[in-house]
């Protein structure tokens, strides 16, 4: 792939813009009582090295290039991670790991992601989450997966040149193909099942690799 196209981030995105707007509602959503309340308790608890920060403490929308051709998905913020920063996989060092893989495959203008207003810049990637908020011990029910579904099958209407989705872990990959269903998409039957660094290739749904 040439990459040529940078994205902005969330702070400087134009007002008229499609994912702006989408973003901005993610972050005021209100749908799951368990994790309103854990998040924003960890928002004021925080630990002792974030302690001099002002955390976020709400749902984390996606970050990216809106023409982009790859699509990541992963499960959810981290409590100390994009709950802290406001930003998807910045943070924690499941974020360190990405940010420097997208950066060496290309995906990005620098290997790290600190901040949301760090300077980081992806190019031709875009990264979410099928669950937008920090759950209790990483493990959002069901329920709450359904209640975040919608703003996933909004992005995917969005961006509108994905070529390839790498589903980091397999609620993401469940999660990835559910939005698929929701949005009337094809998806194969039996669904493709999840398994670590294996491309599935199905015809009618977007490639998508287990990590």
């Amino acid at each position: 792939m040439t990459r040529t196209r940078s994205s902005s981030p969330p702070a400087s995105s134009a007002a008229s813009d499609p994912l702006a707007r989408l973003a901005r509602q993610v972050s005021r959503c209100r749908a799951c009582p368990r994790l309103v309340a854990h998040r924003e308790r960890i928002a004021t608890e925080k630990v002792a090295r974030f302690r001099e920060w002002t955390y976020w403490g709400r749902p984390v929308p996606g970050f990216g290039d809106p023409a982009a051709r790859v699509l990541v998905v992963g499960l959810a913020p981290a409590a100390h991670g994009g709950n802290r920063t406001g930003r998807i996989f910045t943070g924690d060092e499941s974020g360190n790991w990405l940010y420097r893989a997208l950066h060496a495959a290309g995906f990005a203008n620098q290997p790290t992601s600190v901040s949301r207003d760090d300077g980081l810049r992806l190019v031709d990637a875009y990264v979410t989450a099928t669950g937008r908020c920090a759950p209790p011990d990483n493990k959002p029910t069901p329920e709450e997966l359904a209640h975040c579904r919608p703003f996933l099958v909004r992005e995917l209407a969005l961006l509108d040149r994905l070529q390839v989705v790498v589903a980091l872990g397999k609620i993401a990959h469940d999660g990835f193909l559910a939005a698929l269903a929701a949005r009337g998409d094809a998806v194969p039957s039996p669904r493709p099942r999840f398994a670590p660094a294996v491309l599935l290739v199905r015809r009618g749904v977007f490639p998508t690799r287990g990590v």
